[in-house]
């Protein structure tokens, strides 16, 4: 019988990682809290103060405000005075935890590991029998997502992502149509479409919710150039009916039930002299190329708890999150696209932005 020696340096190390691990994973959790109760907006404001008077100026409990602001002290994120039984919020941290701090606001994205933990058992389903989880299980994903749009996409829309394509602010400033595939709740052709009064705008998605709420927003805001239509891109390579001179996708196309039938109907629905803007997750489609990257666990994670799930929830082909810029530079030629320009924004280490033409 075989005894395998084991290195008790190299185990104690991995043994400390796990511990760490837990916490961390502990404080993400809790980090989503502070940001959807809005302890960190309030505590911003605030001088050192008691879980009381944190309490009172937030309008929750005092107990469980104690108890998470013991949680987050313990995690590094606060300053404690035993003396005075008070709590504080140093603006340096405050810098990367408040809704002022946008776009530099992680406390968004801490949002995403409930969401994940909400559909473990369905996914644990799907670890046994195959399959998927339909989008209509994720009971805040497109709440999120829009929050999470907000801070990536359309902080930086105007300034840094539209002038990667050259010339489509001044096409949109005298009037072109516009299509943005996979659009959820529509921040950013909101957007697009509150700047640019003479284009028009379309917006596709599969969820009826994400929809009517981008609908609803548009109303409110009076745009009159703008309309959102729920619709399942499945076979929008037989489908696509409608020319367009520019097309978008922002952390769309990996997702699709029929990634490559989407981008086959983009070619048909863009005109020859149009482009096709396509921002998605930055990455190598082999693992090893990915071991550096900063957070390639939580884009794993996701694609097995979300991006790759709903997919194979709809009979698709399951690309998932981080199918990687080789599998999609392919794919874009294999769908007709012979000019296919990869760019990155220099503050932006976690997206590639695609700008494609015929």
């Amino acid at each position: 019988m075989c005894t395998v020696k084991i290195d008790t340096t190299k185990a104690d190390a991995f043994a400390e990682k796990l511990l760490g691990i837990l916490n961390a994973g502990s404080i993400a959790i809790m980090t989503s809290i502070g940001h959807r109760t809005g302890l960190f907006d309030v505590m911003s404001k605030m001088e050192a103060s008691t879980s009381f008077e944190i309490a009172g100026e937030a309008n929750l409990n005092e107990r469980y405000v104690r108890e998470w602001l013991n949680t987050m002290t313990s995690g590094g994120f606060f300053i404690y005075d035993p003396e005075n039984s008070t709590y504080l919020l140093p603006a340096e941290h405050a810098a990367f935890l408040t809704r002022s701090a946008s776009p530099d606001n992680m406390a968004v994205f801490a949002q995403y590991i409930p969401l994940m933990g909400d559909v473990e058992d369905k996914i644990l389903e799907c670890f046994k029998n195959g399959g998927g989880v339909h989008y209509s299980e994720y009971k805040r994903f497109h709440q999120v997502m829009a929050e999470d749009s907000g801070q990536t996409v359309v902080a930086a829309l105007f300034d840094h992502i539209l002038p990667l394509v050259n010339g489509v602010q001044e096409k949109m400033e005298d009037g072109i149509s516009v299509l943005d595939i996979g659009c959820g709740r529509g921040k950013a052709l909101i957007g697009m479409a509150s700047k640019y009064p003479k284009s028009k705008f379309t917006g596709y998605d599969f969820s009826e919710e994400a929809i009517s709420f981008a609908n609803n927003e548009a109303k409110e805001l009076g745009l009159d150039n703008i309309n959102f239509i729920v619709k399942d891109m499945t076979n929008f390579d037989t489908e696509a009916n409608e020319q367009f001179d520019f097309i978008t996708t922002f952390d769309a196309i990996h997702d699709q039930a029929k990634p490559a039938n989407v981008l086959k109907g983009i070619y048909k629905s863009l005109r020859n002299d149009g482009v096709y803007l396509m921002q998605d997750i930055a990455g190598s489609s082999e693992v090893h190329n990915n071991l550096d990257h900063p957070v390639a666990p939580l884009l794993y994670a996701l694609s097995t708890m979300h991006c790759m799930s709903v997919s194979l929830a709809q009979g698709g082909d399951g690309l998932g999150t981080m199918w990687g810029e080789e599998t999609a530079v392919k794919m874009i030629k294999e769908a007709g696209f012979e000019n296919i320009n990869v760019k990155k924004l220099s503050h932006d280490f976690q997206n590639n932005f695609y700008v494609i033409r015929k």
